[in-house]
Parts: structure tokens; C-alpha cells; sequence
């Protein structure tokens, strides 16, 4: 009986996608909204963003813009269910690792979560998510945060699919959990740095 389940979930999420495919940008902006909203669709909107850039080179930015605004904004259903719900809404994570992300997000919330943001999986993304809501992160700064990262993100994909055509998809997992990776150690260097400026400074006065 379960796996009839499934497998009826798995077709009819399909039939979604076809039919979110064939309104462009509009389709996008749905498929990121739902894929951030924990609701994931096949291929999710990296596949939306590759495959439509590729066929249609002329809006590519279109089709980017379109997956920012709904995967930063589908963002904010985990964030809400965090902020609504309280540490409950963190029980199915490991203590230790609730524990860690807490002191992240008190201390570097928005680089945090732009980190988050770019890092590919298997970074438990919802994880902090949830926490941000949770510990009652700025909506403004969990917002940009999210921007800046999927921006990134959305982006490369985009100019790969315009660059390589069908081989963008197969490129960009190849390739992006090195450059997500770098990404994020460049982000780290910048905040140690300032880190490490700032405490000169008080150091000097």
C-alpha cells in the first residue's frame, strides 16, 4: 500500500513539474518556491533554470531572477514553522548539531545563512532554516542573506546552460561542490579577517 503511495506521489509531482515547465518564469518561481517550502519536485529548480535557459537563451536572466525570488521566499515556510513552533520544531535534529547552529546564527547570522545558501548537499540547509526562525533571526538579513546565496547559485547555472547547453546540467554537478565549496571558504576568510581586524582596533584605542 505504501509504495502505491509513493509511487502515485511520485507521478503526480511529475505531472506538476510538466505543467509548472510550460509557464517559463512563472513555472520557475513556483517550482523554487515549493522545492524551498519543503515541498521538492522532481529535478527541483536547477533543473527548471538549465533546462529553460538552454532553450530559450534570451531569457535566461528572466528564468534566474524568476527561481531567486521563489526559493528566497519559499524560504520563509521553514523559517515561519521555526519561529511559530519554538525548539519543538528542532526535535528531529541531532542536539549537537542544534547546538553549534545556534551559536552561529547568534554571532554570524546573515553570513551564516549565505553560506547555507551556497553550499551544496548534502548541507542540511533546512536545519538552519528552521533555526533562524527558532532563535528569532532578522527577517531582513535572513532575507538577503538567502538573495545573495541563491543569486549565486541560480546564476552559474544560467550562464552554464547558455554556455554548454545540455551538458549544463551534467557540469554544474560535477563541478559546483567544489566552487560552492570555495565559495564558502572565501566567505570564511573574509569574516575571519574582519574578526581578527576588529579585535586590533580595540586593541590600539
Amino acid at each position: 500500500m505504501s509504495k502505491y503511495i509513493l509511487l502515485a506521489t511520485g507521478g503526480l509531482l511529475k505531472t506538476i513539474q510538466g505543467v509548472l515547465f510550460g509557464l517559463g518564469a512563472l513555472g520557475i518561481l513556483s517550482i523554487a518556491f515549493l522545492d524551498a517550502g519543503m515541498i521538492p519536485l522532481p529535478g527541483g529548480p536547477d533543473a527548471a533554470v538549465t533546462t529553460l535557459s538552454h532553450l530559450n537563451h534570451r531569457l535566461m536572466p528572466l528564468y534566474v531572477l524568476a527561481a531567486i525570488v521563489g526559493s528566497t521566499f519559499g524560504c520563509l515556510i521553514p523559517y515561519y514553522i521555526g519561529w511559530k513552533t519554538g525548539p519543538s520544531a528542532l526535535r528531529r535534529f541531532d542536539t549537537r548539531k542544534i547546538v553549534r547552529v545556534s551559536a552561529l546564527l547568534d554571532r554570524y547570522d546573515l553570513w551564516t545563512v549565505l553560506i547555507g545558501a551556497i553550499l551544496p548537499p548534502p548541507f542540511p540547509l533546512k536545519l538552519f532554516l528552521i533555526a533562524a526562525g527558532v532563535f528569532r533571526m532578522n527577517l531582513w538579513r535572513f532575507l538577503l542573506a538567502l538573495a545573495i546565496g541563491r543569486t549565486v547559485r541560480y546564476s552559474l547555472e544560467g550562464w552554464m546552460a547558455v554556455r554548454y547547453g545540455e551538458n549544463a546540467a551534467l557540469l554544474f554537478k560535477q563541478h559546483y561542490p567544489r566552487i560552492g565549496l570555495g565559495l564558502a571558504a572565501a566567505i570564511l576568510i573574509i569574516i575571519l579577517l574582519n574578526t581578527f581586524l576588529k579585535s586590533r582596533r580595540q586593541q590600539t584605542v
